[in-house]
């Protein structure tokens, strides 16, 4: 079932936060995740986050600032079974255009935004830890 966070989510999606980010990137520093987890609880909750849930516990989750797909991650036991693909079909039904960030070297998150119709825009560099990331955007058919 996808529905909206609740605050009682927020140890369950920081944890699957934390643990994708320093899996998927582990050519930045642990640390630099580890750092940011602790102001995450409150962005989290002033943003628009969707989780999926199963069996009463938290797989995964995606989240939004507007058009921005903020990240979607799963944990780890659950990931390449379509919750990723179930999310992101969820948020695709009340916006025209969606865009996110994904680095470069996270080959996996980038073939799985291409196999999800989205498209290259750009390539740029991330100030905050010196690597590539592509600018990744879907814009949706109307027909």
């Amino acid at each position: 079932m996808i529905r909206k966070l609740e605050r009682r989510d927020l140890d369950a999606v920081v944890d699957i936060w934390l643990q994708g980010n320093c899996e998927a990137h582990d050519f930045i520093e642990a640390d630099y995740w580890q750092n940011y987890a602790v102001q995450l609880k409150e962005e989290l909750m002033a943003a628009e986050v969707y989780v999926f849930e199963e069996d009463k516990q938290i797989k995964g989750f995606i989240g939004l600032e507007g058009n921005y797909i903020a990240g979607i991650f799963v944990c780890a036991k659950q990931r390449s079974h379509g919750i990723g693909s179930l999310l992101l079909e969820y948020v695709k039904k009340d916006k025209k255009q969606l865009s996110l960030h994904v680095y470069v070297q996270n080959k996996k998150a980038v073939q799985f935004y291409l196999n999800n119709g989205f498209q290259i825009q750009s390539e740029e560099i991330d100030p905050k830890v010196n690597e590539k990331e592509y600018l990744m955007t879907y814009f949706f058919n109307d027909n």
